[in-house]
């Protein structure tokens, strides 16, 4: 049975309702074995939970909206609309690993590819992003600065006050943790990881991973949230949308001004400033001091017993100390 089989019978019960399994069937053209070994399939290798009861058929614990090419630009603004090409795939290795292939290969600009499921997805320092199927958003997007790679820095801050900005007008108080982190009461909501393609000098292609937890995306090894748990009740590709509008934002700003023409903005949704935190990193003794905020390059300023020491993006890892 093929994967390309149980993601039409997924498409099918997606509704939250239930459905014959001679009915999806006759739908589908195949026989109902087909349609019962797809449930096994949407269970076990998708995750997700599947009601079968005698003289009803099969139903979706929980249903969900699939995302759609049109849907999205529907709510795009004219600006974004006119600089984002979207794609989306059903399954895919990773998004950014899909966006790095283009970085390197063509002169494409401003493609945006989401997918409903990935079997690779990644965050930074090389941790797995795991997200159940329809639970959150994945997506990447392909974007061209004519700086070098020099000027990019603070690039992952400045998306993060995108990411923040549209959340924040869709009801959820989320804070920003340095370098890439959205937080909802402490906990991660959305992780974005940088990919960089250039010359020093310029110009430079960045593929911008992000992934978002609209529900809780089940057993990971640090504390996450959702953005059902601040009661935000939104459709995918709307909030798809809402992020792109910002994201789109954001980026003309940074083009121009790199990260100081959002810094004062990150500062007033930073998570930790003024407060106890630990620095660890890939090799060498811990770090701790008092987070005083990020300079204009987005280095994070840290006070420490030593005095003021700055820290750039890297083999850095941030920690809120209790």
């Amino acid at each position: 049975m093929s994967e390309q089989h149980a993601f039409a019978v997924l498409r099918a019960l997606s509704d939250g309702r239930f459905h014959s399994g001679e009915a999806i069937a006759q739908q589908l053209g195949v026989s109902r074995t087909l349609v019962w070994q797809a449930v096994h399939t949407i269970e076990n290798d998708f995750g997700l939970a599947v009601y079968s009861v005698r003289g009803q058929g099969y139903k979706l614990a929980e249903g969900f909206e699939w995302l759609d090419v049109t849907a999205i630009r529907a709510g795009l603004a004219p600006a974004a609309a006119e600089a984002l090409t979207v794609a989306v795939a059903e399954r895919i290795d990773s998004t950014n690993s899909q966006l790095m292939q283009h970085a390197t290969s063509s002169d494409l600009h401003g493609l945006v590819l989401a997918a409903e499921l990935q079997t690779a997805g990644r965050g930074r320092l090389g941790r797995r992003w795991q997200m159940r199927l329809g639970s959150g958003l994945t997506f990447s997007l392909l974007w061209r600065f004519d700086k070098g790679l020099a000027g990019l820095a603070g690039l992952s801050l400045a998306v993060g006050v995108a990411l923040a900005r549209a959340l924040r007008v869709l009801g959820a108080p989320v804070t920003l943790k340095w370098p890439n982190d959205v937080l909802l009461d402490g906990r991660k909501l959305a992780g974005i990881l940088i990919e960089l393609s250039g010359e020093a000098m310029g110009p430079a292609a960045v593929v911008i991973g992000i992934g978002l937890n609209l529900q809780l995306p089940g057993e990971v090894d640090q504390p996450v949230a959702a953005l059902d748990q601040a009661g935000v009740r939104v459709g995918r590709n709307a909030l798809l949308a809402a992020l792109l509008n910002e994201l789109q934002q954001v980026l003309d700003a940074f083009a121009k001004q790199g990260f100081a023409a959002v810094r004062e903005e990150w500062l007033a949704l930073s998570a930790h400033r003024d407060s106890p935190v630990r620095l660890s990193f890939s090799h060498g003794e811990p770090i701790e001091g008092i987070a005083r905020g990020v300079a204009d390059d987005g280095a994070l300023e840290v006070e420490t017993a030593a005095g003021m020491q700055r820290f750039h993006v890297g083999e850095v890892s941030l920690r809120a100390l209790s």
